[in-house]
């Protein structure tokens, strides 16, 4: 049965989400074009997609990015909305969405949404953790997604992108420990690391100083991370530690090939 907002395509990858596909999902319930790209999941992720309507494809993991961009090219419309499996829509952000497909009225080639992050039981408002602009509503006649194994990003297929801004939340249901947290942030500055030696940028103890402590200055006071309470701080200062090792990871590969 069609369904007046077709003209979309809700795009999912996944690898053992059974915990958060259900819920990303059923809030975009009110259109028929889902696809989800499963790189191998074990638990139920597949099963529970399927009975929540969506296509189900299986594709080895290429890397965030060729993932993301394999995932969009599986979609029967040019315009695609990507989600991660533990997110959903607010209700506000899906009447938004409804109401922009219904009404065809899109003005720009892609569309930020605001994003808000749980982290510590709570979905932080403030600081590093919100808005976080995430670029997730494109027409990828004008758009797709970098080649970036990490830190993907959408970008313009042939130069410039016009992007609009939505106000509807995007809601980031991370059910992370913080040492899940850190263990992902860990591995994030390996690959950070190596592309900084590949770009040839020198590393200094600037980097390893002065780049943390704006960092935590911009977030947690002009920001306004404070308001978030111990999990804002926390979060902030979790960032800042892991730019100051990442940056200390790209100096000790630099060091090592100058031996």
């Amino acid at each position: 049965m069609s369904s007046p907002f077709d003209g979309l395509s809700v795009i999912v990858i996944t690898k053992n989400a059974e915990k958060d596909i259900e819920k990303c999902l059923s809030s975009v319930g009110w259109t028929n074009n889902k696809i989800v790209v499963d790189s191998g999941s074990e638990d139920k992720t597949c099963e529970i997609a399927k009975k929540c309507g969506a296509k189900v494809i299986y594709q080895d993991w290429l890397g965030f990015g060729p993932q993301k961009q394999f995932a969009i090219e599986q979609a029967p419309t040019d315009w695609v909305l990507c989600l991660d499996a533990d997110e959903y829509l607010s209700k506000d952000l899906s009447n938004e969405l409804q109401s922009l497909i219904q009404m065809n009225n899109f003005s720009y080639d892609a569309y930020r949404i605001p994003r808000s992050n749980k982290f510590m039981g709570r979905f932080l408002r403030h600081g590093e953790g919100y808005p976080d602009w995430s670029l997730r509503l494109f027409n990828r006649r004008a758009a797709k997604w970098s080649n970036d194994l990490v830190h993907e990003k959408v970008i313009g297929v042939n130069g410039d992108l016009s992007v609009g801004l939505l106000s509807g939340d995007l809601m980031h249901n991370s059910a992370e420990s913080i040492s899940q947290y850190i263990q992902k942030q860990n591995h994030y500055t390996d690959i950070q690391a190596l592309e900084i030696v590949k770009r040839n940028k020198t590393v200094s103890l600037r980097h390893l100083i002065i780049n943390p402590t704006i960092r935590f200055l911009k977030y947690y006071f002009l920001k306004m991370g404070c308001l978030d309470g111990l999990a804002g701080f926390v979060h902030i200062t979790i960032g800042c530690i892991f730019v100051f090792i990442k940056y200390a990871k790209a100096m000790t590969y630099q060091l090592s090939e100058k031996r």
